[in-house]
């Protein structure tokens, strides 16, 4: 619980944390950990598509000055107007965890306490997913710069990856001591997994029931898509039947091929046992993302007990703790290798069935509960 006297802590993102849909989900259930620790006290409720009118007159304006329009998400006239919006007193003591690293707007009131925990830096999200292109270079060195002198006045800047905290230091020239590593938990509500079945493992692959290999997410090309159908290919020529079971992009919108099983959409939270279910039902959840700031599923998929495959890209590296979770390849790594190791991790199958049966105990170190006792730990 909070010490006697200190200031409330609210939890602050680019939206409202009480609403499921908000960023992937990530600042709801970081929420409801944080309240049931007492961290945090609530979330500020922000509504950003209240702006859309002043995002118009801002884009004109940034075409007229710099031939380019966009980026009013990064600007300090949306920061402000954002956070104008939760009507916060600025002449008490008040503490605020930031999920977005231009909010609160620098400079902000003397007695706030504002520390951050991102996923990404907005230099790599500018440089890694590319959406820098899109902006003036002046414009760009303006949120860069406003970014920095944010970090510098934080009390922690405490990032879900390595590779986040790396950005902090080496691009904004922040000191190592002030900045964390905390990896985020499974978007996951744990009273409705208490309720369900365990299910026994999946069984061998066979021509009836092949290998899964699972796919969990929206951007089925940014998030290697296309190179798990390659791995099910070099599978098969193994002998290996293999197939890849998709959730999250519209099944239209995927390639026709014979080992693609699109899923569609499936609500964690109104058909958490049907997609709990079919989790436990994966060999392996799969990352190869082109750029990923961390991975939620991956940690959903470790707190189910499924080990899961991924490659050293961006953030990922710190979703997998140790081998008991799974493998982190090279970044970019050929089918064949992947294949080559799959092959020999089910052989035997027993020796599979042992090593993925260490996963499933260690269920609550991939929570959000675990995850707030590290952030309590920085934040005091």
């Amino acid at each position: 619980m909070p010490r006697p006297g200190a200031p409330s802590r609210q939890l602050l993102c680019c939206g409202d944390p009480t609403e499921l849909a908000t960023w992937s989900s990530t600042p709801f259930f970081l929420l409801q950990a944080g309240q049931r620790s007492g961290l945090l006290t609530g979330g500020l409720a922000l509504q950003p598509e209240h702006l859309r009118g002043q995002r118009r007159l801002w884009n004109l304006a940034q075409l007229l000055r710099h031939g380019r329009p966009g980026g009013f998400q990064y600007s300090h006239e949306f920061t402000r107007a954002l956070l104008a919006q939760a009507q916060l007193p600025v002449d008490h003591p008040l503490g605020l965890l930031s999920h977005f690293p231009l909010l609160p707007p620098h400079p902000w009131p003397r007695l706030w306490r504002v520390d951050f925990y991102i996923d990404a830096t907005t230099h790599q999200v500018f440089n890694d997913y590319g959406f820098g292109c899109r902006l003036a270079p002046a414009y760009r060195q303006e949120v860069l710069e406003r970014e920095r002198r944010a970090y510098a006045a934080a009390g922690a800047v405490i990032c879900m990856a390595q590779w986040a905290a790396d950005s902090v230091i080496g691009d904004y020239g922040i000191h190592p001591a002030k900045v964390h590593v905390v990896p985020g938990g499974a978007n996951l509500d744990e009273t409705e997994l208490a309720a369900l079945p365990v299910l026994p493992p999946p069984p061998p692959p066979t021509v009836d029931q092949p290998l899964r290999l699972g796919f969990l997410g929206k951007d089925w090309v940014r998030k290697g898509g296309p190179f798990l159908l390659q791995l099910a290919v070099e599978l098969q020529r193994r002998g290996i039947p293999a197939v890849i079971r998709v959730i999250g992009p519209v099944p239209a919108s995927l390639p026709a091929h014979p080992a693609l099983q699109p899923l569609g959409f499936i609500n964690k939270q109104s058909d958490t046992a049907r997609f709990v279910h079919e989790l436990r039902s994966w060999h392996f959840g799969a990352l190869f993302s082109t750029a990923e700031a961390f991975g939620i599923s991956n940690r959903e998929c470790l707190r189910l007990g499924v080990p899961v495959l991924a490659h050293a890209v961006g953030g990922i590296a710190s979703t997998l703790p140790d081998a008991g979770c799974g493998l982190l390849f090279a970044a970019h790594p050929s089918p064949v290798d992947v294949a080559n190791w799959i092959a020999e991790r089910l052989t035997p199958y027993e020796s599979y069935l042992a090593w993925r049966s260490a996963l499933p105990p260690r269920w609550r170190e991939f929570t959000w509960d675990a995850a707030v006792e590290r952030l309590a730990a920085i934040l005091g």
